[in-house]
């Protein structure tokens, strides 16, 4: 098994295998599989996508991260901003920096895009490393507030908003 996957921008032709990918990746863990794998393909079909990513083992799609759209309204304006989720690595593959590298280089992808903000709702003792904090996302008004939920500038030099609301894309709102 090679050592570092190589990672690209997700194509039309890899839904199945970003699906299978997922749906390994969430099988038998404490979240269980709980719609991911419909989840990416409700904000495919939307048009809510900013980035996805797949990390390539081989001849395999091993790992995979969507960015979608968010609404965000801080201090009187409109902000750039994306979600991240999911974040999906095959069991075989877990362990060995994947996930590190997909949202390492969605960042970057969204930095170029021009996106200030990026939320994530998730394990908090995994997402700060990225430079995620749950402070910052106490700001902003958001159904899926709590101690999962995240935010990140992605220029680590601007100021933090002081507050606002966080809507993540339509496609979040219709799973559950």
């Amino acid at each position: 098994m090679p050592d570092a996957p190589a990672i690209r921008p997700a194509r039309a032709e890899d839904v199945e295998a970003i699906d299978a990918v997922i749906r390994a990746a969430f099988a038998g863990t404490e979240f269980g599989h709980q719609g991911e794998a419909d989840l990416v393909r409700a904000v495919v079909t939307d048009g809510d996508v900013l980035v996805s990513l797949v990390a390539e083992g081989g001849e395999s799609i091993v790992g995979h991260v969507l960015f979608s759209r968010m609404d965000v309204e801080t201090d009187g304006s409109v902000l750039p901003a994306a979600g991240l989720a999911p974040v999906s690595v095959s069991p075989e593959w877990q362990g060995r920096g994947v996930g590190d590298a997909l949202i390492r280089a969605g960042h970057d992808m969204l930095r170029e895009q021009g996106v200030v903000i990026s939320f994530v709702l998730g394990h908090e003792d995994y997402y700060p490393r990225f430079g995620y904090s749950p402070e910052l996302a106490t700001r902003f008004a958001s159904p899926f507030a709590g101690p999962h939920f995240m935010a990140m500038m992605l220029d680590s030099g601007a100021a933090w908003p002081l507050g606002g609301r966080a809507d993540y894309a339509p496609a979040f709102g219709r799973m559950g």
